[in-house]
């Protein structure tokens, strides 16, 4: 039986909607080449004829998180390298601190390997002192396997705003994932974040 985190973090469901007949990279570039409509739309998922990035045979992910980023316009970015060891499990001991009412967004940086992802997300569940106060889900993509000419994709996330005032200031702990249409989860991580009156120093 799922807990009660991973009931929050269920993506929504379209009614109706089924995922596409699965197809290789080399099956979706011959297909239809003369259809230009088709071509536009292969050229939106990044099916070019350059050659793919070099991977690890043994590690069958689909999709690899490679970084998350804070952007927060007229600062620094705050970036983390998640193939350092133990950033992952870092995250949630060493939090952001973002100023109350300050606009931000979260970015991502991710290798797509082996095959087409089809319908990549990022969910995202708050809770302060333990109650829920948000749900996030944002709708990434589908992308081709990474190639040479482009060896790493960057999503940047909708804009969002720090909750403002005295009873918004604190800590805040939150659990995300990544997954595609299939039910395929790449990264589940705990962070946490402090929603301050001033930056820091």
């Amino acid at each position: 039986m799922a807990s009660q985190g991973e009931d929050d973090l269920q993506a929504s469901k379209t009614e109706g909607f089924r995922v596409g007949e699965k197809k290789t990279v080399e099956e979706y570039a011959k297909l239809d080449q003369n259809d230009e409509s088709l071509n536009r739309w292969k050229a939106s998922l990044g099916i070019s004829s350059s050659p793919l990035i070099a991977v690890d045979p043994k590690d069958q992910r689909r999709c690899v998180i490679k970084a998350l980023a804070l952007e927060v316009e007229g600062r620094s970015d705050i970036t983390i390298d998640l193939t350092a060891p133990g950033a992952v499990e870092a995250l949630k001991t060493k939090p952001f601190t973002i100023r109350e009412g300050a606009q931000f967004r979260m970015k991502a940086n991710f290798v797509v390997q082996h095959d087409v992802l089809s319908g990549l997300k990022y969910l995202q569940v708050t809770k302060r002192k333990g109650i829920r106060v948000a749900k996030n889900e944002e709708m990434i993509g589908s992308f081709a396997p990474n190639t040479q000419k482009q060896p790493i994709y960057e999503k940047k996330f909708e804009p969002d705003e720090a909750p403002s005032g005295m009873l918004a200031r604190g800590h805040y702990d939150a659990i995300s994932k990544f997954m595609d249409d299939d039910g395929h989860e790449y990264l589940k991580f705990e962070w946490s974040f402090d929603i301050t009156k001033e930056w820091q120093k």
